[in-house]
């Protein structure tokens, strides 16, 4: 049976599921607490919100501290890669080493996959991350520095607030 939990960060409410293997999903927030918990029980009915166990509470305590600023890896946190395709788990390893405050483009992921010409499909395993924040997919830029997509909710505006907040870039660039 799923758990979950919802918690505040700077960046708004998140959730955060679990089961006996470790994290299954970390939700960005949807606006609202409410809403944050309307996604995470539409994507995992049945769910039950419950006190965190305390190996997740620490993991949710190192997510908000990275939100908060602090130069945490999270390389600590488990996560529950039962039903995550090979590929993405490579991508997902390489992206987790990425500390905070720096960033990758998709080619140089793809570059040490061993898989030159294979950015796209590392987009593509970045967008299916069920695992935000702790899986940075938002250190994650495209070619020459470009903010790439992020399909979280607030798209590239959610993207560019992590950024700033770790540290990676100084601020949030005027859109016109």
């Amino acid at each position: 049976m799923t758990e979950f939990a919802l918690f505040d960060t700077a960046i708004g409410h998140c959730g955060v599921c679990w089961g006996e293997h470790g994290i299954t999903r970390v939700q960005l927030p949807e606006g609202s607490e409410a809403r944050t918990r309307a996604k995470v029980l539409r994507d995992h009915p049945g769910a039950a919100e419950t006190a965190p166990p305390p190996e997740i509470r620490r993991a949710i305590d190192e997510m908000t501290a990275l939100m908060d600023g602090e130069r945490l890896d999270l390389l600590d946190i488990e996560v529950d890669e039962g039903v995550v395709p090979e590929f993405h788990r490579r991508v997902y390893e390489i992206t987790r080493a990425i500390p905070p405050g720096k960033t990758l483009t998709y080619g140089e992921i793809a570059h040490r996959l061993g898989m030159p010409g294979s950015a796209q499909a590392v987009g593509q395993a970045l967008g299916a991350n069920p695992y935000p924040i702790v899986v940075p997919c938002h250190r994650v830029l495209a070619a020459g520095g470009g903010n790439g997509g992020f399909s979280a909710p607030g798209g590239v505006d959610t993207k560019l607030r992590m950024l700033v907040i770790e540290g990676a870039i100084a601020e949030e660039p005027t859109l016109f």
